[in-house]
């Protein structure tokens, strides 16, 4: 399909254009190899490169128009050129324009925070199609609409494609988008030109050092997404977390607040939590969840407190809430008849591991003992891989150090910056064993019949990235194959 390019550019901040707007384009691209005749090229610059060294490649592969930072000192005659101020916000206003804006003809909710984004955009689109609804998902997990499936292979999806898949929602008919929302894609600017009918902040917690620098850069990318509400929308805020005030300091949306310990509009009480499910109570009513983990108490009152606002009844919400199944991975039961409990979670954050290990301490009787497996990725946040450590020593009976996605990292040395996080007093208790499976073997090994094994920092993943390539990898599979294994 062709755009004009006039219309394409509609909302995007100008500082000066050089040649003639009012033509037809074919598509956009930020790579310059995507680049084909007729099309429009955004220079954006990036982690690993400027797009801006390659506007002469663009041009030669057939692009009509250039849309950068900055205008080249030789431009083109046949070319028309629009320099911006952020070329990557103009990307996300340009693909909503090129795409017909789709998030405006559906009511997309952007969940964020450190943890609990999956689970509850997960819980959410279950539980509207569980209402009759049409529902699109974008997640860390897994892309729908409605039953199709899609690889995801990022939390948010770039600008274009991101569009691209709201439009293929709206082309099917779905009337409501559930979408993780990362700090990664805030301070790229993937959601610009988004309309948000809503926005959820979960918790904040030590993560992504390695990008954004500084907490407080990492605050700054979460609080954006906040700041961009239309006045229509809603921002649902936890209000136990101590920076979600923080959150919506500039938000034109109402704001709406849940909570477990302190005063908010929705509100829960745990009354039972076991390996079973979670009992709450919310909003007078007494509810049983198959979900289990007193974290997850939050994240149901996270998924409840978005249908109400979106408004669904309290009774229908609850009672469809009441047989959602858990998101893939999160605190993940793998079964076996040994009698002993075997779980797999995506943890890989101090925080997120900190929650799962007390939820796990809250299901024990004191006399099995928890063996925990966790490692930490490479080519990203070093200040957590001695915290990650610790934390697993201060709960666990026995923790094996070893690798997650080492990436381009030797997992030797992440797990020598992971051991210096052990005190000389769990030094006894910690073992390292580099090979991801080898090490689950001998938590099998280890584990009698009435314990616990935690493998911890992968949870859905079923791969290892090692070396810039991905190695078949199922936390899930192989725990279950050692277990079988281990004790025949």
């Amino acid at each position: 399909m062709t755009k004009q390019l006039n219309n394409i550019l509609y909302g995007v901040p100008l500082q000066a254009v050089a040649g003639n707007t009012d033509i037809a384009v074919n598509k956009l691209a930020f790579d310059s190899r995507e680049v084909a005749q007729g099309d429009v090229f955004v220079a954006v610059k990036g982690t690993q490169a400027d797009g801006h060294q390659f506007i002469d490649t663009a041009i030669a592969a057939g692009a009509t128009a250039i849309v950068c930072t900055a205008l080249p000192a030789r431009m083109a005659s046949e070319v028309t050129y629009i320099e911006v101020t952020d070329s990557a916000g103009a990307l996300g206003i340009m693909a909503a324009n090129f795409y017909d804006n789709p998030a405006a003809k559906l009511k997309l909710v952007g969940i964020t925070g450190t943890n609990g984004k999956t689970t509850v955009a997960t819980l959410l689109y279950h539980l509207y199609q569980a209402a009759g609804y049409y529902t699109g998902l974008l997640s860390t997990i897994k892309n729908k609409i409605g039953q199709k499936e899609y690889a995801a292979t990022h939390t948010t999806p770039d600008a274009l494609q991101l569009n691209k898949m709201l439009a293929e929602m709206v082309a099917a008919g779905c009337e409501y988008c559930f979408m993780e929302v990362s700090s990664h894609a805030l301070a790229q600017q993937r959601t610009a030109g988004l309309t948000f009918a809503g926005a959820v902040f979960t918790n904040l917690s030590h993560d992504h050092l390695d990008y954004h620098q500084t907490f407080a850069g990492y605050i700054k990318a979460k609080k954006s997404l906040f700041d961009s509400l239309p006045k229509g929308a809603f921002a649902l805020i936890n209000n136990d977390d101590k920076r979600g005030k923080v959150m919506v300091q500039n938000t034109r949306a109402s704001q709406h607040f849940y909570a477990l310990k302190s005063s908010a509009e929705f509100r829960a009480r745990i009354l039972a939590n076991t390996l079973d499910g979670l009992e709450l109570e919310i909003d007078g009513l007494q509810v049983w969840f198959k979900i289990f983990g007193g974290f997850n108490a939050y994240n149901l009152l996270a998924v409840y407190g978005t249908a109400r606002l979106l408004g669904m009844e309290a009774a229908e919400a609850l009672t469809l809430m009441s047989n959602l199944p858990p998101a893939p991975g999160r605190l993940e039961r793998v079964a076996n008849n040994l009698g002993l409990t075997a779980l797999v979670d995506y943890a890989h954050t101090p925080d997120a591991l900190a929650n799962v290990l007390e939820t796990i301490k809250e299901f024990r009787s004191g006399n099995e003992q928890l063996i925990t497996v966790v490692g930490c990725g490479g080519d990203r946040d070093k200040e957590k891989r001695p915290l990650m450590a610790a934390i697993a020593c201060r709960y666990s009976q026995k923790v094996i150090l070893t690798s997650d996605n080492p990436r381009s990292e030797d997992p030797e040395k992440i797990i020598d910056e992971m051991m210096a996080g052990v005190s000389p007093a769990d030094k006894r208790k910690a073992l390292r064993i580099t090979n991801r499976e080898e090490a689950i073997k001998t938590a099998c090994l280890m584990a009698g019949n009435s314990d616990i094994i935690l493998v911890a920092g992968k949870g859905h993943e079923n791969y290892q990235e090692i070396k810039g390539q991905r190695h078949p990898f199922d936390d899930r599979e192989v725990l279950a194959r050692m277990l079988t294994l281990t004790r025949n």
